[in-house]
């Protein structure tokens, strides 16, 4: 998968919004709101975990999927576009994750004082 792959099922997730949600499990998803997508989100991303502790490739990349799409629709939810998460991974390349925590940490203190 590359950025045009997440790009082109973010336009069918689109396409998707205006569906019956009576025929389009997006279209369920995004009338339901945030509160179902959520929980799938959060569904998946147990479902990875369980995954990876039972050591299952396969299965890791099958639930792997269905959290990134999970995710997708998420974004879609919030009218953002997987692009506005793969500027900021780009932004992080080559940057410290202790001194990307960190920067958010301060940045954090600084808007809550």
């Amino acid at each position: 998968m590359n950025d045009d792959t997440l790009s082109r099922l973010a336009a069918v997730i689109e396409t998707r919004r205006q569906g019956d949600p009576d025929k389009s499990y997006v279209a369920r998803l995004l009338a339901k709101g945030d509160d179902t997508i959520l929980k799938k989100v959060g569904e998946e991303a147990t479902e990875v975990v369980i995954a990876a502790k039972n050591g299952e490739p396969q299965a890791i990349v099958y639930e792997m999927a269905d959290l990134w799409f999970h995710c997708l629709v998420a974004l879609a939810h919030h009218g953002l576009h997987p692009q506005a998460v793969l500027t900021e991974l780009e932004r992080r390349v080559g940057l410290s994750g202790l001194d990307e925590y960190a920067a958010r940490k301060a940045q954090h203190k600084e808007t809550s004082a």
